[in-house]
């Protein structure tokens, strides 16, 4: 079964349709990745999942259980964890400030054992656990970012760009992390404008454009496409 299924939603901002009868699904162990320009409906899916924003039709499953109506922050205790778009860290706090907020719905026994997890996969973050997250390069705010959504034990992590703004080789970095996170365990969803690197690691891929989803396959398959090879690969 997959772990999460979204069936038939439709999203509007006023009177703007944004999201137009998009399904999709995600089983356990995999990357999947949406791609698509600027404004195709990435990340409105992607709030839209996390309770965000809120569909006018359809459902979306996590697991076997309805999450269409559920509010956001209830989402992390059942194991649904974003990564925003922008990283969006606590800038004054320190690094393992920030990590320890992330596990705010574990009892707090499992914080110094899940720390060191987090600071195994990051060694950055463990050389700079005191230092004050604002003091950061970009591609450490991503890690720290990543790391955070980590302390919650998700189910399913889900990626906002995690490559904006970032230096190519930061890029490459943060996409060894997500097939690494991937190998032991982690299931994701990435949302990606940086369409070659989101397929050169993703299981499946789904391509939106204004607001639907207009191609699917494996990942593989679709970066070898003449069409999206025109489209998003510069080819």
């Amino acid at each position: 079964m997959a772990l999460l299924q979204v069936e038939n939603i439709n999203v509007y901002y006023g009177a703007i349709h944004a999201i137009k009868d998009v399904s999709f699904y995600v089983d356990e162990g995999e990357i999947v990745t949406l791609i698509g320009a600027n404004g195709a409906g990435k990340t409105t899916t992607l709030q839209t999942i996390s309770g965000l924003l809120r569909s006018r039709t359809g459902s979306i499953l996590f697991g076997d259980t309805n999450i269409s109506n559920v509010p956001a922050h209830k989402l992390v205790s059942r194991g649904l964890a974003q990564v925003p778009e922008g990283r969006r860290v606590f800038l004054q706090m320190t690094v393992q400030e920030n990590l320890e907020m992330g596990a705010f719905t574990q009892p707090p026994s499992r914080i110094p054992e899940d720390l060191e997890a987090v600071f195994e996969q990051f060694p950055r973050l463990k050389e700079r656990r005191r230092q004050v997250a604002g003091t950061l390069s970009g591609g450490e705010q991503q890690m720290l970012a990543m790391g955070r959504a980590l302390m919650s034990h998700p189910k399913l992590l889900m990626l906002d760009e995690p490559s904006m703004g970032l230096a190519p080789i930061l890029v490459e970095q943060i996409f060894d992390i997500i097939q690494r996170l991937n190998q032991k365990g982690s299931t994701i969803l990435l949302v990606e404008q940086n369409a070659q690197m989101a397929l050169t690691v993703a299981h499946r891929g789904y391509v939106l454009e204004t607001g639907k989803i207009v191609t699917t396959g494996l990942g593989k398959e679709l970066i070898e496409s003449p069409e999206i090879k025109k489209a998003y690969l510069g080819g």
